[in-house]
């Protein structure tokens, strides 16, 4: 008996006595933890995270969001910036930038070349400062989050969920998945960090309230 035998032979020893008709949920484990995470505000809890992470990040009313993806692209001086298809025109504001929509598909070299790109996202943590894009309308293939150097992210408060569990009840197994948590870095043996080596070394999130 190998070793994925005796563990799978353990398993079925420990579940003998169970009845087919019980299912993992009808018996919670009470394992004295604190269910929930994040507090009352979830949406402060979340942008003081991400902020953690070295994110921009900002509040805004509905009316404001697309003045507050310009100042992000002001600040950084971007000329190029990636629209995905999907993404709600009224968000996408006018500047000295040109445009680059995603159809047809941008090629590596022209995606490599953009400043940024701006993306809606499917849902976020609070207790991770993380938002989770699964490529629908508005969030464009998963390249585009990779190769344009600023990533403006438009997440609206009801989208930010409290923790992760609650999260991934949102989320498709099916569908790409990218989370993010902060720009991209990595640290070498010196633990000298370094941004943008895998991914944009620049991450800027709108939260969006409505009144």
């Amino acid at each position: 008996m190998n070793d994925r035998d005796s563990v799978l032979s353990a398993i079925r020893g420990a579940l003998s006595g169970v009845p087919g008709s019980e299912s993992p949920d009808a018996s919670p484990l009470s394992h004295g933890r604190r269910v929930d995470h994040a507090g009352p505000d979830v949406v402060g809890l979340f942008a003081r995270r991400a902020a953690e992470y070295r994110a921009t990040v900002v509040r805004v009313p509905s009316a404001g969001a697309a003045a507050a993806v310009a100042r992000a692209l002001a600040r950084t001086g971007t000329r190029s910036l990636v629209v995905p298809p999907g993404f709600p025109e009224d968000l996408v504001p006018a500047g000295p930038w040109s445009l680059l929509a995603d159809v047809p598909p941008l090629t590596v070299g022209q995606l490599d070349a953009a400043d940024a790109v701006v993306t809606t996202v499917a849902t976020a943590v609070a207790v991770t400062g993380t938002v989770a894009l699964d490529h629908g309308p508005g969030q464009g293939r998963r390249v585009l989050t990779l190769l344009p150097d600023q990533h403006i992210c438009v997440v609206r408060a009801d989208q930010i969920t409290p923790d992760v569990p609650e999260a991934l009840c949102l989320l498709d197994p099916n569908r790409p998945l990218t989370l993010v948590s902060g720009p991209s870095a990595t640290s070498d043996i010196e633990l000298d960090r370094v941004e943008g080596v895998h991914g944009p070394r620049t991450l800027d999130i709108v939260v969006v309230e409505d009144a």
